[in-house]
């Protein structure tokens, strides 16, 4: 009985992790026989898992979608993912999915073996939250708002919604959605505006009530890098030219890590970033924290407000070493 519960296992994974097994091929990995394979299928099909078996030399087994969802085997690594999406999910920017993700998370805890718990509490305890900028938290958008455009943009069927601008000026739009895209703290809509005749790109948060129209549209590409250039150039009223005093291949992955841009080799020990920011502040403290020398081109403000920022901080500097030579201050 152990053997054929630990069989019975293996091939349900090895259900889930493949579309579809050729029977032979099935049996071989689980080294039994058709006849083996057939009343393992049947065994799964009682415990309420769809597999739909394909007849002919090319015959197999495939996984199908039911009415409910069965229970998953996972790997250690898939379920330390899912467990961190899940973390994610409960303190995230989709409002409304919070204590589904909470029950969902403590259920999958309940039965992570320790070694794994052990990993996904460090993640917990050990990873901070910003709450947005300056303590203003970051805007939430309805999962249903998310599940019915992206549904959409599969189906090719165009969307009706309200919509309010930035200065706060309100109408209705009809559009071709194209793709969503989440910087990680917001979402937006990149769609083709029918009224407009023009490509453009919606803020999630500020749609309100969108409808399916059951109208299909043949499907158009925006132009490359549309995306990207819609959602960050907007965000960016400072835009910055600098050339960073260090090879390419030094620096890339702490750009991608730090700042929106384009980065490009100018000689192999320097390079141009062309990057940008909504103030002066966040782009000096992005530049500082690349750990490299560089020297900005462009705005001359950048220029201006980092010549102040480092008498500030020569300032704090020179007092820092006298409060050290001098010892801690008295206490009252």
């Amino acid at each position: 009985m152990a053997d054929t519960t630990g069989r019975t296992l293996r091939l349900l994974s090895l259900l889930q992790a493949r579309r579809e097994w050729p029977g032979p091929e099935l049996a071989e990995r689980l080294d039994v026989s058709a006849r083996t394979l057939r009343r393992d299928i049947d065994r799964l099909r009682e415990l309420g898992y769809p597999v739909d078996a394909t007849s002919g030399p090319a015959g197999g087994y495939r996984l199908e979608a039911g009415s409910a969802m069965p229970p998953l085997l996972l790997d250690d690594e898939e379920a330390v993912a899912i467990a961190v999406g899940l973390r994610t999910a409960a303190n995230g920017t989709v409002a409304g999915i919070e204590e589904t993700s909470a029950r969902a998370l403590a259920k999958l805890e309940q039965v992570l073996p320790s070694r794994l718990r052990r990993r996904v509490n460090a993640l917990q305890t050990q990873t901070v939250r910003l709450d947005g900028v300056l303590g203003r938290p970051w805007p939430t958008v309805e999962p249903h708002t998310l599940a019915v455009l992206a549904q959409a943009c599969h189906d090719r069927e165009r969307v009706r919604f309200g919509y309010r601008r930035r200065d706060g000026t309100a109408g209705r739009r009809v559009v071709e959605p194209y793709r969503l895209v989440s910087t990680g703290r917001r979402w937006y809509l990149v769609a083709w505006d029918t009224g407009r005749g023009d490509w453009r790109t919606f803020r999630v948060d500020r749609l309100d009530a969108p409808l399916a129209t059951g109208v299909r549209f043949a499907p158009r590409e925006p132009p490359e890098g549309y995306a990207e250039r819609s959602i960050i150039e907007p965000l960016s009223r400072h835009r910055a030219v600098v050339t960073l005093h260090a090879p390419l291949a030094v620096v890339a992955d702490r750009v991608q890590a730090m700042a929106h841009g384009e980065l490009e080799g100018a000689g192999q020990d320097r390079c141009v970033l062309r990057t940008g920011a909504d103030s002066l502040e966040w782009l000096a403290m992005t530049l500082g924290l690349l750990d490299v020398d560089f020297t900005v081109h462009e705005p001359p403000e950048l220029v201006t407000y980092l010549g102040r920022l480092a008498e500030r901080l020569r300032v704090a500097a020179r007092a820092g070493q006298r409060t050290m030579s001098t010892g801690p201050p008295l206490r009252q």
